[in-house]
């Protein structure tokens, strides 16, 4: 095949077949890799936040506000992706993808005061919205239909790999390179990725081409619409839980700060083992695994108002919900490719633009309901949330294709 420039809009007839017969390896991993980069960019902030603070004379909670700006151009440029690219190939868009990411990253390490910070931060959202809305979809073209779980829990493997690298990678590099070198450091991380993608990714033409109103279309399906909501509700209860897990065990626990990087370097590894085991557990019964894990997350999170005080019995309680709730993820994109086949990048837009509304939704109410309740309500309205987002997984949505036949 004759290769040309990847930023070249390619016909749709010139499609990539939607399901290889050899998993293209190589690419898979170059997709994990940058998403591991754009997680770790985007909670950089948490562990760097009182330095940024301090350096740029403002406070902690105006700093803090780096990762909701993010958060809300995610959304947005989740739902235009597919639409506005529907003539690009998908290697250049995600190519771009890494392009912003890199250039928000060295914004932030030159930034003079908070105002660039936030315009660098928006950036990076345009980059998450663009790169996570195609990465499922893409990664459906590079599998063979019996291994989507297997790839796609590489590509989730980037989330879980960030969660136990980036917040020790931010305190630890921050004290030798100062918070400016830590993100220099992700900048450097992002051109090894956009690298890896242009020698490895094949050029991927847009296919059947993607409208605004295809967003609507989908919306019109049932089980679209039940899936919305279910991913509201199990990213955001989880959320609104593990957003202030520090101060939880903190104050309720009493674990000093050397204890709570353990018990989070701790969560961060089960969420590994809990993705690299995902794949055989979705094989298994997707719709059983799907409608179980918040249903056991949900318990679990409640399970820490009985065992809260003690440190032993708390660490125990995180490191199976990272287990469990590390397959999350994955069984969404598992359940992507089954249900929506005919509209994968529009419906990734969607599945994106919902995780990240519920994780806003899940950080702000628990900053209030924290302030107002202290950590009881959150963890019993967290663990509903999930409970909630289970009952409606198994009472409305089905496991099959859901796509109608004049799709």
């Amino acid at each position: 095949m004759t290769r040309t420039t990847p930023f070249r809009p390619v016909a749709p007839e010139a499609t990539t077949p939607r399901h290889t017969d050899q998993p293209q390896w190589l690419p898979i991993f170059s997709l994990a890799f940058v998403v591991m980069n754009l997680i770790t960019s985007e909670f950089l902030p948490v562990s760097l936040l009182t330095p940024i603070a301090q350096d740029l004379g403002v406070t902690e909670g105006a700093a803090g506000q780096m990762i909701s700006a993010t958060s809300v151009a995610a959304v947005i440029t989740s739902l235009l992706t597919a639409p506005v690219t529907r003539r690009f190939d998908r290697k250049a868009v995600l190519l771009g993808a890494s392009v912003a990411l890199i250039l928000s990253n060295v914004l932030v390490a030159l930034a003079p005061n908070l105002a660039v910070i936030m315009l660098a931060r928006l950036l990076l959202g345009v980059a998450m919205g663009s790169f996570w809305s195609l990465s499922n979809a893409t990664t459906l073209r590079l599998t063979p239909k019996h291994l989507i779980a297997r790839a796609l829990a590489v590509t989730s493997g980037g989330v879980a790999i960030a969660n136990v690298f980036a917040p020790p990678m931010g305190s630890l590099l921050g004290e030798t390179l100062g918070w400016r070198g830590v993100f220099g450091v992700a900048a450097l991380l992002g051109v090894i990725g956009l690298g890896w993608q242009w020698i490895s990714l094949p050029r991927l033409s847009p296919g059947r081409p993607a409208e605004l109103r295809t967003l609507f279309r989908l919306l019109d399906r049932p089980q679209v619409r039940v899936a919305v909501a279910a991913l509201v509700l199990t990213f955001g209860g989880y959320m609104l839980f593990f957003a202030y897990l520090r101060p939880f065990l903190e104050q309720v626990t009493h674990l000093t700060v050397a204890q709570v990087s353990g018990v989070f370097l701790a969560l961060g590894v089960a969420g590994v083992v809990g993705t690299a085991l995902s794949s055989r557990l979705l094989t298994w019964n997707l719709r059983r695994v799907h409608i179980l894990v918040p249903l056991v997350t949900g318990v679990l999170v409640l399970g820490l108002l009985l065992v809260g005080a003690s440190a032993v019995w708390t660490t125990v309680v995180l490191v199976l919900l990272g287990l469990v709730n590390s397959v999350l993820p994955v069984a969404w994109g598992t359940w992507l490719a089954v249900a929506v086949p005919d509209e994968a990048e529009s419906a990734g837009g969607l599945q994106i633009a919902a995780i990240q509304l519920g994780m806003t939704l899940g950080a702000v109410l628990g900053g209030v309901m924290f302030d107002r309740s202290g950590s009881g309500g959150l963890l019993f309205s967290s663990g509903a949330a999930l409970i909630i987002g289970a009952v409606l997984i198994g009472r409305g949505l089905n496991h099959r294709s859901t796509a109608p036949a004049d799709a």
